[in-house]
């Protein structure tokens, strides 16, 4: 399959998975703007539908305010309104739209991320990912509180021919780590997808046992990990920004994928992190297939989420 067509797949795939999302605002504006000047009242409402969407406050003035600032005496018309909308959008997300790029071996990433975001998928995606293009993975199931997870991983690995390092429901996270980098090192993994407790109900033990696992790994590997990633479900809307603060604290977080982007009509909420926090966001998933997870792009993203081709 050629690149042009690849990313007309992922093009329909993303503007449909969007679609919650564009159709709910895209209604919206059509109704706000057909034609109207944009007067204040209809910028207000058009402010209100951005925050609905969970775009944000802040970013919600800022895009009217930016609407604001045009001179359109003819008014616009909605798809008119779509193109300024996105460009705004694009600007905000153009910064935080970066690659995760592997440059160690083992290259160690840890994923964290509350129990039901899509972590343990998102791993699973992202070994197909890399066994794809070639590289060598190491799954290493370190949620071992839950046996489902552990299995979910093992299923995994004989998916994508990823080799899996995991022990009995209860083991030590922290040791497992050690002996599976230990592992890695040895059998020259490229890449080690580490999976981590997601519960938050005891944030104190969770980070404790994450600080752990981090103080253990450099043990054997002082640059571990090279990579800390938060899994996050669009569906929650904005606890998606206290779980950014919480792992942020607690394990250091240094990019985002974001999942289930098809199951809201508040894919604002991207947005609202990419403003508040600046993390680079890594990879985007749109649905239950190992292709419904892809790199994110600033300019696709935008366009999709406001319902203009591409």
């Amino acid at each position: 399959m050629d690149d042009s067509t690849q990313d007309e797949n992922w093009w329909k795939r993303l503007s449909g998975g969007l679609k919650r999302t564009s159709s709910s605002l895209g209604s919206s504006i059509t109704a706000l703007v057909s034609h109207r000047q944009l007067e204040p009242e209809t910028l207000d409402a058009l402010e209100d539908e951005l925050v609905r969407a969970d775009f944000g406050q802040d970013i919600a003035i800022r895009i009217v305010d930016a609407l604001g600032q045009g001179r359109y005496p003819q008014g616009l018309s909605p798809d008119e309104v779509k193109s300024l909308l996105a460009a705004e959008i694009e600007k905000t997300l153009t910064p935080v739209a970066r690659p995760l790029e592997i440059t160690a071996q083992p290259f160690v990433i840890l994923v964290s991320g509350v129990n039901g975001s899509g972590k343990t998928t998102t791993i699973g995606k992202l070994a197909a990912r890399f066994r794809t293009e070639g590289k060598s993975v190491m799954l290493v199931a370190g949620d071992t509180f839950r046996a489902a997870a552990i299995d979910q991983l093992k299923i995994w690995g004989e998916r994508t021919g990823a080799s899996v390092m995991a022990r009995e429901p209860g083991a030590d996270a922290a040791g497992l780590a050690f002996d599976a980098i230990a592992a890695a090192k040895q059998q020259g993994i490229e890449v080690v997808l580490v999976d981590t407790a997601g519960r938050l109900q005891n944030r104190a033990e969770l980070m404790s046992e994450l600080e752990k696992m981090v103080r253990v790994m450099r043990k054997i590997e002082p640059t571990a990990p090279h990579a800390v990633i938060l899994v996050l479900d669009a569906t929650v809307g904005q606890n998606a920004v206290s779980q950014v603060e919480i792992f942020g604290k607690i394990a250091g977080v240094t990019g985002l994928v974001m999942t289930k982007l098809d199951g809201t009509a508040r894919g604002g909420i991207l947005v609202a992190l990419a403003e508040k926090f600046g993390l680079p966001v890594h990879y985007i998933g749109v649905g239950e297939g190992v292709g419904d997870l892809a790199p994110f792009t600033a300019r696709d993203f935008s366009r999709a989420v406001v319902g203009l081709e591409s």
